[in-house]
C-alpha cells in the first residue's frame, strides 16, 4: 500500500489550458505582440511560466527583459482569472475522496507559479485535504530537478518507495524517476500518450479510477 500520492496540476487534475492561453495572450497583446491560438499552448506549456512566456512570445523578443515584462502582466491578470474556464477533469474529485479515505496522503508539485497553485486548489477542491501543495517558487528549481519532490516526501515523512507521482507530461515522468518515485502517466492530459512511453512512464492509466489498482 502507497502511503502518499503526488499529483501533477495543470493537465493531470485540472484542465487549466483555456485560461493560461487566455492570460498569456491578453498580456502579449497588451503590450503589442501577436496572440497565439489554443492549440498552441498544449506544447507552451509544462517547465514553468517564464518558459511559457518565452515560448509565446516572437522568437526575436524572446529576450529577458521582453519576458519579464510580458510575465508581470500575465500574473496581474492570470491571479484574477486563473479559474474563470479551468475544469476538474471527470474522476479526480472521486479519486482523491477515495484515496483520502483509504488513508493516503495527497500532495501537489506543479510548475505553475505558487500562489496560483495554491489558490487554485483550494477553489477547486474544497474539502479535500493535502497534505502538501507547491508550486513554483523564486530559488528553487522546476520540474523536472526533483527539489520539489523531495520537499513534499519530507514534509508527508514518505520515502520514495511508499509514493507514486501522477502527471500528463515527459517532464512529470523525468520528475519521477529523477526523484526515484513510480511514474504514472495520464492519457486525458494535454500531452499525447506517446510522450509518456518515450519518457518511460512506469505505469499509463486511462480514467482516475484506474490508479486504486495500484496503492
Amino acid at each position: 500500500m502507497k502511503k502518499l500520492v503526488i499529483f501533477d496540476l495543470d493537465g493531470t487534475l485540472v484542465n487549466t489550458i483555456a485560461d493560461l492561453a487566455d492570460s498569456v495572450n491578453y498580456a502579449l497583446q497588451t503590450l503589442g505582440y501577436p496572440a497565439q491560438p489554443y492549440e498552441k499552448f498544449p506544447y507552451f506549456v509544462g517547465n514553468g511560466i517564464y518558459k511559457l512566456i518565452e515560448r509565446a512570445l516572437p522568437p526575436e523578443s524572446r529576450d529577458e527583459q521582453t519576458i519579464r515584462a510580458v510575465k508581470a502582466v500575465f500574473m496581474d491578470y492570470y491571479m484574477l482569472h486563473n479559474t474563470d474556464k479551468s475544469t476538474v477533469y471527470d474522476g479526480v474529485g472521486e479519486l482523491l475522496r477515495a484515496l483520502a479515505g483509504k488513508g493516503v496522503a495527497l500532495a501537489v508539485a506543479s510548475n505553475k507559479v505558487h500562489e496560483a497553485t495554491v489558490a487554485m486548489i483550494a477553489r477547486l477542491f474544497p474539502g479535500i485535504g493535502f497534505a502538501c501543495v507547491l508550486g513554483q517558487r523564486d530559488g528553487v528549481p522546476t520540474k523536472p530537478n526533483p527539489a520539489i519532490v523531495a520537499e513534499i516526501l519530507q514534509t508527508a515523512s514518505a520515502t520514495p518507495s511508499e509514493t507514486l507521482y501522477v502527471g500528463d507530461s515527459g517532464v512529470d515522468m523525468q520528475t519521477a524517476h529523477n526523484a526515484g518515485i513510480t511514474a504514472v502517466g495520464v492519457t486525458w492530459g494535454l500531452r499525447p500518450v506517446e510522450e509518456l512511453r518515450q519518457n518511460a512512464a512506469d505505469i499509463i492509466i486511462d480514467s482516475p479510477m484506474e490508479l486504486l489498482e495500484y496503492l
